[in-house]
């Protein structure tokens, strides 16, 4: 049966996979594989013990990638680092540029029928000039791509080399991604920044989406017909200083209400530079992202509407959940 054939997911216990691992099951498929560290957190997925088929390994591990891939069907490679301390450069390249690499080469070499490949905005790239973004917009070097950009970028390109010699791909570039569950990184750290008295609010705007709605197209992008194409996912363009009031309204913070300046943007990312240097912990700002949050792009959702027309999710609906989450979760 179709639900018996065999599916593999990286990075399962991540806000992406995890969800996606939820929505397979909820599906009704039965024989999916998933990998995960000997040091992986798994408390997004303790809900899905005794359905999900774990395995130890990384994707820079490729005999255990040899061995779990085998028979799989689909895989969802949804592993990546994302990072923009310099101390982890090194690493984060490793994992997107030359485990994605793994990746696709053991399913070319397995015969995998479909390969859905998680990318980001990010690798989009950016530009002093641009302003809006969609599927065809080309990448350009450029001072104001991160180092995590430029990772992402690179790990498309190995998926697009797999393309060209024979494997069945396709892309997603989700935009900045909600979702409860980690409350000390990625988008969940900033319930924790506001919770905890954030009074700066950045100028920049950019797309923001539900990961219910990443898994969601995932899943029907994976089931359809459609192969070696790209597809941003994106729910709204909304200013950074919206998300803020509304993540501080949804736990009844106050909202942030100093508008970060060019000056005060360019202190905070060098005196944290410091900081982290001196203390050994991660930069709260760096360089890049202090240079981020002031940029204004749109992202382009039409592609992925035409194609599925999945209604998106508000962003300000999602940011009230969360904001329940995080309180009952906080006690």
């Amino acid at each position: 049966m179709i639900m018996q054939k065999k599916i593999f997911v990286t990075g399962g216990t991540g806000l992406v996979g995890s969800n996606l691992l939820r929505l397979l099951v909820s599906q009704g498929h039965t024989n999916i594989f998933a990998l995960r560290r000997s040091s992986s957190d798994m408390s997004l997925v303790k809900d899905l013990e005794g359905k999900v088929n774990w395995v130890e390994g990384d994707i820079l591990d490729i005999m255990t990638l040899e061995q779990v891939m085998q028979d799989a069907v689909q895989v969802y490679h949804c592993a990546a680092i994302v990072s923009f301390d310099p101390r982890q450069y090194e690493q984060m390249d490793l994992i997107n540029i030359e485990g994605t690499a793994n990746m696709v080469n053991m399913a070319m070499q397995l015969n995998v029928e479909k390969f859905l490949h998680v990318s980001s905005i990010a690798a989009i790239g950016r530009s002093e000039t641009l302003k809006q973004a969609d599927e065809t917009t080309d990448w350009q070097d450029s001072a104001w791509n991160t180092r995590y950009a430029i990772s992402k970028y690179h790990a498309e390109m190995e998926v697009w080399r797999a393309a060209t010699e024979g494997l069945s791909v396709a892309i997603v570039n989700p935009s900045v991604i909600f979702g409860a569950g980690f409350w000390d990184k990625g988008t969940g750290r900033f319930f924790k920044i506001v919770d905890q008295g954030l009074k700066f609010y950045p100028t920049g705007s950019t797309g923001f989406v539900a990961v219910e709605d990443v898994v969601s197209y995932m899943y029907k992008l994976m089931e359809s017909d459609i192969i070696n194409e790209r597809f941003l996912l994106n729910s709204e363009n909304l200013p950074y200083r919206d998300v803020f009031n509304a993540i501080a309204d949804a736990i009844e913070k106050p909202r942030p209400s100093i508008k970060v300046t060019p000056l005060l943007k360019a202190v905070s990312w060098r005196f944290e530079k410091i900081r982290s240097f001196l203390t050994g912990s991660s930069p709260k700002v760096t360089k890049e992202t202090a240079h981020n949050s002031s940029t204004d792009i749109e992202y382009s959702n039409q592609k992925s509407l035409d194609a599925f027309g999945l209604p998106y999710r508000s962003v300000m609906d999602s940011l009230r959940e969360m904001g329940e989450k995080y309180v009952a979760e906080k006690g």
